[in-house]
C-alpha cells in the first residue's frame, strides 16, 4: 500500500486517502490508542465535514458532540480525554481532516 501524503503537520493532503486503518496509524504517531469512544468522535467529526465542509474548531465541535451523543459526552472535558492537548486538531489530523482554521 502507498503511503498517503500528509502535510508537515501530519494533516492528510488527499481526503480521498482516508481509512480506518490509516486513522489507527495516525493515532499510534501521538500515542492514542483508539476505543470505541475515539472512534465515535472520529466518525461524527468526517459526518461534520461532509456537511459544513470545515473541520470544527473546540466550540462547534463541542457543539456537535453534544448534539449528537449527549450533553455528558459533549463537554470539553471530556474530549479532553480522548485527544489530549487539543482535541479538534488531533481528532481532525486522525480523521484524515484539514486542520481546523483557527486553531493555533
Amino acid at each position: 500500500m502507498n503511503q498517503p501524503r500528509l502535510d508537515e503537520e501530519g494533516y492528510l493532503l488527499n481526503l480521498a486517502d482516508w481509512t480506518p486503518e490509516l486513522a489507527g496509524q495516525l493515532a499510534s504517531d501521538v500515542d492514542i490508542e483508539m476505543t470505541d469512544a475515539h472512534w465515535e468522535i472520529i466518525y461524527l467529526l468526517r459526518d461534520f465535514y461532509q456537511e459544513f465542509e470545515v473541520s470544527p474548531a473546540m466550540r462547534p465541535l463541542v457543539k456537535a458532540v453534544s448534539k449528537k451523543l449527549g450533553a455528558e459526552k459533549g463537554r470539553s472535558i471530556y474530549l479532553m480525554t480522548l485527544f489530549p492537548g487539543s482535541p479538534p486538531k488531533l481528532a481532525a489530523k486522525i480523521a484524515g481532516l484539514p486542520k481546523p482554521a483557527n486553531c493555533l
